[in-house]
């Protein structure tokens, strides 16, 4: 249900009315005063941002020295609220400079109302693009002396994207060099058991993409997702070619994304913003890749003395490597001295956190460092407390290593003028929450 909202006020610090706008007629205009009574002098503004009093609900947040203010009468979208709230602040800084407090709506009183009218029509959410409504309300809003210089005016075709089938993107584009950078971003979280077997593993990847390509174009893209072959196939009446293919789950698009034609041909058509966004997410919890696998070896010889042994396998290929590894080794917190052997980079105790920080600066595809330490604990009178060995910690980055196995088959870019492009596609997996237990 989208925000329905009965009225949206915006407040100083002292519960005065800057400005307001009635959307509704089953709310009264003393709506506010509830506000002011209940919330503000009962000091209770830090507690929730939404609150029910009578039978209104209102939904509140603090943008500098200004409470904005939304009430609604009936059961409406939380975070479609907040949304709002914080897309028309985005827009009324692009007027205003980049400034927005109880001084700058003071001094843009008239502006602020137009485009109240323009952004919410009957208490329902409208068009908040900065770029589309300065095509057609033009006036200026009044600029702090501390506000950044306004930028150039683009002067695109208004009618074409106010009725616009493309709000995101402006036409007259013009590049000398059409260019597509596209990155696969992958996070790997992992809980393994210290005999090596996988007790949770799944992992979240986004496509991110900067297009700086002329005019209007059309891009296509394809990937080795299982759905999206069987659908190709199914048109082009031959079997899908054999190669590893792989199930996305919990998929989210960016708005620039064709649905009809993804829910149609399974496959990603879009219009492509101008610079850098975010095209797609998804989420794989079957067939994982696992670029390390982890095996710790931990005795406890009495109450003074343990012995750790670690070894590190990377699975990726052997003309790959990962960068910035780094494993965090737990120990216990009556930890004296330790001493350390390790095959690769450097190791070293760090009191803090309690753990041996093991950093391998580059790390080769299928070789297996070890580390091997020796932990002098401090011995305590008092009844000792079973250590309860916390999981053992990566961090890495690997480039050109997706632990999904998603691939880009291909990326087209078709334009009506006709130019060529260059497409240019990295991939990177990292660890998100990687642990092993010990």
């Amino acid at each position: 249900m989208p925000v329905s909202a009965s009225a949206i006020y915006f407040l100083n610090l002292r519960g005065d009315v800057l400005i307001n706008r009635l959307y509704r007629d089953d709310v009264g205009g003393n709506m506010v005063d509830a506000f002011r009574v209940h919330i503000m002098q009962t000091k209770e503004l830090g507690t929730c941002p939404v609150r029910q009093i009578g039978g209104c609900s209102f939904f509140y947040m603090r943008i500098s020295n200004v409470y904005i203010v939304i009430v609604v009468s009936s059961n409406a979208n939380v975070a479609c609220a907040f949304k709002f709230v914080v897309e028309a602040v985005a827009l009324f800084k692009s007027y205003f400079g980049g400034a927005f407090d109880e001084d700058a709506i003071r001094n843009n009183f008239v502006l602020i109302y137009e485009l109240l009218d323009e952004i919410m029509d009957f208490g329902y959410p409208q068009n908040l693009s900065p770029e589309i409504l300065k095509l057609y309300i033009t006036q200026e809003g009044v600029r702090s002396p501390f506000s950044s210089k306004p930028t150039d005016k683009p002067v695109p075709n208004a009618t074409l994207q106010v009725t616009g089938a493309v709000g995101w993107r402006r036409e007259g584009l013009v590049y000398k060099k059409n260019e597509v950078f596209l990155d696969i971003v992958e996070s790997v979280n992992l809980l393994m058991s210290s005999k090596g077997s996988v007790l949770r593993c799944d992992v979240t990847g986004k496509v991110l993409m900067k297009c700086f390509l002329s005019g209007m174009p059309d891009l296509k893209l394809g990937l080795n997702d299982k759905i999206g072959l069987e659908k190709e196939s199914q048109l082009k009446s031959r079997p899908a070619k054999s190669g590893k293919t792989i199930e996305l789950d919990d998929v989210t698009f960016h708005q620039c994304v064709n649905l009809t034609r993804f829910n149609s041909e399974k496959t990603v058509s879009f219009v492509p913003p101008d610079g850098e966004f975010e095209l797609m997410k998804y989420r794989i919890t079957e067939g994982v890749n696992l670029p390390f696998r982890v095996l710790p070896t931990i005795k406890e010889l009495g109450r003074t003395r343990m012995e750790v042994n670690v070894k590190v396998k990377s699975v990726f290929g052997a003309k790959m490597f990962a960068l910035g590894v780094v494993i965090k080794i737990p120990v216990p917190k009556q930890t004296a001295k330790t001493s350390f052997q390790v095959t690769s980079g450097r190791a070293k105790y760090n009191a803090s956190i309690d753990c041996l920080v093991w950093k391998i600066r580059k790390f080769p595809g299928q070789t297996e460092p070890t580390l091997s330490a020796e932990v002098e604990l401090i011995s305590t009178i008092a009844e000792k407390k079973s250590w309860t060995r916390p999981p053992i910690q990566m961090e890495f980055q690997v480039p050109m290593f997706t632990a999904s196995g998603l691939r880009v088959r291909f990326l087209k870019v078709w334009e009506k003028s006709g130019y060529n492009t260059v497409e240019w596609v990295r991939y990177i997996t990292k660890a998100g929450s990687y642990e092993i237990r010990c």
